[in-house]
């Protein structure tokens, strides 16, 4: 299915197994996908790889939590390629800890690359998205946003703000084209999940209604409807994509 329309798709934090999956498949909808990163050797090793599986992916440098240096990346990708029409707001970090325990380095660095970097990067596209008429902002936050998780005060706070933003920003560029949404998922097989002890894992599982964890292709899949002018009536929403694991 070619939704992309020959659209240009930024993904932030595009290098991990969510990252990735989302890239593959708004490549695989005829979207011009450009991919940010901020560690330069990985992001190379990545884009070979994807390029030796038949996708051709730019990539672009900026740090997320930086709003001058994303700047600077939106306004070389619109030199370079167009302006942008669909943002994937993914980046993001984990520091856990209990939150008596948690110091404000912590705390700082996580509220300022999972949220902070929405505001930086959102900032930087959305004037063009209105000029244009039309225009995509994807919020990927977390299950983990919505009910909260033990030794996660500033993630979920994070992930929490992100849907505030959201449906807020949602109601102002409204009529003007341009859709906002967040996307929480719950626990999905990533590198990340896989890593955790098997023990672990199985009980993470036994929580999940579905019985299994997510597909990384599931939330890539969800990314390019949104994306999309199929989903054009869908706006400052938060589509849970979690086995059931948390309803409300």
């Amino acid at each position: 299915m070619n939704t992309g329309e020959n659209r240009i798709v930024l993904v932030t934090g595009a290098t991990g197994g969510l990252g990735t999956a989302m890239c593959k498949k708004l490549y695989d909808d005829g979207y011009t996908v450009v991919a940010n990163y901020r560690n330069e050797a990985k992001a190379k090793e990545w884009q070979s790889a994807l390029s030796n599986e038949g996708y051709k992916i730019a990539i672009y440098h900026a740090d997320v939590a930086d709003y001058d240096s994303c700047g600077q990346m939106v306004e070389k990708i619109n030199k370079d390629l167009g302006h942008i029409d669909v943002l994937v707001n993914n980046a993001g970090i984990t520091k856990d800890g209990a939150f008596r325990k948690m110091s404000p380095e912590n705390w700082r660095a996580v509220i300022s690359t999972n949220l902070d970097s929405v505001f930086n990067c959102t900032r930087h596209v959305i004037n063009p998205m209105i000029d244009k008429g039309f225009g995509r902002i994807i919020n990927i936050s977390s299950v983990n946003g919505q009910r909260g998780q033990f030794g996660q005060a500033n993630y979920s706070a994070a992930k929490a703000g992100m849907h505030g933003f959201t449906k807020t920003l949602a109601m102002e560029v409204a009529s003007k084209g341009v859709t906002v949404n967040t996307i929480s998922p719950g626990y999905i097989g990533t590198d990340m999940v896989m890593a955790v002890k098997e023990e672990v894992r199985n009980q993470i599982i036994a929580q999940i209604p579905v019985g299994r964890l997510g597909g990384t292709e599931e939330v890539a899949y969800l990314v390019s409807f949104l994306a999309s002018t199929h989903a054009s009536y869908i706006t400052g929403a938060n589509l849970s994509i979690n086995g059931g694991q948390h309803v409300y």
